[in-house]
């Protein structure tokens, strides 16, 4: 897994090239390397965004209120622990924990309740994005996710409406294909006849 500085939006991270300083991890005064620590958050998101694939397929599979509960009780929880992370490193960017944590981290976001804590990490990545230490295409979920809550037009198409199964309204539709591809997206029609595929 590649390590590297991790900083975002101006905030230092404990994540230095060499991984050799030394961070508190714990509530006991034990220390890490940067490298164990970020191998730390790293298997936390990842092990977190599994369970909420987990209780979400769940949920899908029999809707019961119970199991409703569950997965708002997951996202909360892993939106809490996903801030404590941002607090003390700045956004898990793929330069800083790898690529499968990273994109855990953004389905945690993805998920999370607060609406506040998804813009001001939509700017954190923004940020990675331009610096290269985030692909391109996590800032485009993230965008679009926010331009709904917002109830703006989504920029790449990558929300799809449950109720009508296409995106919700997209800006400049005449030239969406174009910032798909440049984002690393296959064109909107490919997007929506693998869900039909698989509805």
């Amino acid at each position: 897994m590649e390590r590297g500085a991790a900083h975002s939006g101006g905030q230092d991270a404990v994540f230095p090239p060499g991984g050799q300083d030394v961070v508190p991890v714990g509530g006991h005064g034990a220390v890490a390397s940067a490298g164990e620590a970020a191998a730390l958050v790293a298997d936390e998101l990842v092990c977190r965004a599994e369970a909420d694939r987990e209780v979400t397929r769940e949920a899908g599979v029999a809707p019961t209120a119970e199991r409703r509960r569950k997965v708002a009780e997951c996202r909360r929880g892993n939106a809490e622990a996903l801030a404590m992370i941002v607090r003390r490193h700045g956004w898990p960017t793929v330069e800083a924990v790898g690529g499968a944590a990273s994109t855990a981290a953004l389905m945690i976001l993805l998920h999370a309740p607060d609406l506040d804590f998804r813009l001001r990490c939509r700017d954190l990545i923004a940020q990675a994005t331009a610096d290269g230490r985030c692909p391109a295409v996590h800032l485009a979920y993230i965008a679009d996710h926010c331009a709904v809550e917002l109830g703006e037009p989504q920029f790449y198409g990558t929300r799809i409406n449950p109720a009508t199964l296409r995106p919700y309204p997209v800006r400049r539709p005449q030239t969406l294909d174009e910032r798909r591809r440049d984002v690393g997206l296959g064109p909107l029609e490919e997007q929506m006849r693998a869900l039909r595929a698989h509805g």
